[in-house]
């Protein structure tokens, strides 16, 4: 039976950003990245590096467990991640990557403060927020805060 690729939320179509890269420096300037366990920022890696333009990919679940080298439950659990913090939305065996919405004006204030950098280790020098950040950067900086460095 053929898939057929619709666009789970159209509201939300990703577009590329001003500093042309599809992954949005929204991900580590609103601290997204820093939510993300390090399977579920994997699944996201991997998810927008196969999406098509409009952000779709139907990869199976077997497919994402193998190559992402995931058990079942770990797989669902990035899965909820992604979805809980508003980056793909899902229909088996459908993903869309979100474009990552603008923080709202009247959102709830924040009950838990942001997770303390390790002291261990060298600090990671901060990146200008209009430069570019490369994919590497973004995993070695949450390895880094992850205190795994």
């Amino acid at each position: 039976m053929k898939t057929f690729k619709q666009l789970l939320r159209p509201e939300r179509l990703r577009r590329v950003p001003e500093q042309f890269s599809w992954v949005d420096h929204a991900l580590v300037q609103r601290h997204l990245i820093d939510r993300c366990d390090a399977r579920a920022a994997a699944l996201y890696l991997f998810l927008v590096t196969v999406a098509d333009a409009q952000g779709l990919s139907y990869y199976g679940s077997a497919s994402l467990m193998q190559r992402l080298r995931l058990s079942a439950e770990e797989l669902g659990a990035a899965r909820r991640q992604l979805i809980e913090l508003d980056l793909v939305a899902y229909e088996a065996p459908l993903y869309q990557v979100l474009a990552i919405s603008a923080p709202r004006a009247a959102a709830a204030p924040r009950t838990a403060a942001p997770p303390t950098p390790p002291a261990a280790g060298p600090a990671m020098p901060p990146v200008p927020p209009s430069a570019p950040v490369s994919l590497a950067r973004l995993l070695e900086q949450l390895e880094h805060r992850r205190g795994r460095l």
